[in-house]
């Protein structure tokens, strides 16, 4: 059977709560494959949101939240939906079957587990995973920059304001100028002004350090940071960390009116969406934090109103 490459190595989340189940699969698969385990449905959607794997071992039958629930409310979030899902069931009558495949599942493999087919089922469906993951990267990243670009951001908004409706969580999002941009590509060039949206774009994704926050480049020289999960001050100062790092890039700008080097300017916003609210209405606060922040100076985070 062939191997995925070590650059793809899948990673395996097994979620049971049996100890010794675990166990076993793990002795199947970790040869082969990065494997993690959970020991409940919650423990399982926590995991989740915080270390996406790319494909989920799922006991039917838990305490609590069934492996049935579970999979519904992955599929149910934008970030995890695509995570294919294989059952691991003992059950046998075709409404069992159904109920699976009605939850989202991928796949399923009966108990006893024949180990060779277990292995063989986990390749296929995480090399079909790899690669519409890297076929998405393609399609949702920035051709200069390497981060996402508009057309995932616009998605990412629209997904975690409608999640953050139901949860009551916080959402802030953050505008971000490169501070007279124009002046810098008329004096130094085109080519250079790309090297330094590069050099910005990197620093930006470095310094946001949750693995559900995103950076995008809006368009031109502004980006947008999406931050669940992160209320107001919270964002103010990510905002300022944001500001300072670009600042300590200490990329050259002699024709700035604001400094001898490049800088930014940032408007935030954030708020806790309704369940049936617009997430215009966090872009639009947004733009106008940032329209504060560059008629004010430029150099600066200021909050929306």
């Amino acid at each position: 059977m062939h191997k995925l490459s070590p650059e793809r190595r899948g990673r395996v989340l097994v979620v049971d709560d049996q100890p010794i189940n675990i166990r076993m699969l793990h002795a199947v698969l970790a040869e082969e494959f990065e494997v993690f385990a959970a020991t409940s449905g919650e423990q399982a959607l926590e995991f989740c949101r915080n270390n996406k794997p790319d494909l989920i071992l799922l006991d039917v039958v838990m305490p609590g939240m069934d492996g049935l629930a579970v999979c519904r409310r992955l599929k149910e979030d934008q970030d995890t939906r695509a995570i294919p899902v294989i059952f691991v069931t003992a059950g046998t009558l075709a409404e069992e079957e159904n109920a699976c495949w009605s939850a989202g599942a991928a796949d399923f493999v009966s108990k006893p587990v024949n180990p060779l087919t277990l292995r063989n089922r986990v390749l296929a469906h995480l090399q079909f995973k790899l690669h519409m993951d890297a076929l998405q990267a393609m399609a949702f990243a920035d051709g200069l920059t390497g981060v996402a670009n508009r057309r995932l951001f616009d998605d990412t908004l629209g997904a975690e304001f409608r999640r953050c409706g139901r949860s009551g969580e916080p959402l802030a999002m953050l505008m971000i100028d490169v501070d007279v941009f124009k002046r810098y590509n008329d004096h130094y060039g085109h080519q250079a002004g790309d090297e330094c949206l590069k050099r910005v774009a990197l620093a930006l994704k470095q310094h946001l350090k949750r693995p559900y926050d995103l950076v995008a480049r809006y368009g031109g020289e502004e980006f947008a940071c999406l931050l669940p999960d992160t209320d107001e001050a919270g964002a103010l100062a990510i905002a300022e960390e944001l500001r300072l790092a670009i600042a300590a890039l200490a990329i050259a700008h002699a024709d700035s009116p604001v400094a001898g080097h490049v800088t930014i300017s940032v408007g935030v916003a954030a708020l806790r969406p309704e369940p049936d609210g617009d997430s215009a209405a966090l872009l639009r606060l947004a733009d106008q934090a940032l329209y504060r922040a560059k008629h004010e100076g430029r150099d600066r985070c200021r909050l929306a109103h």
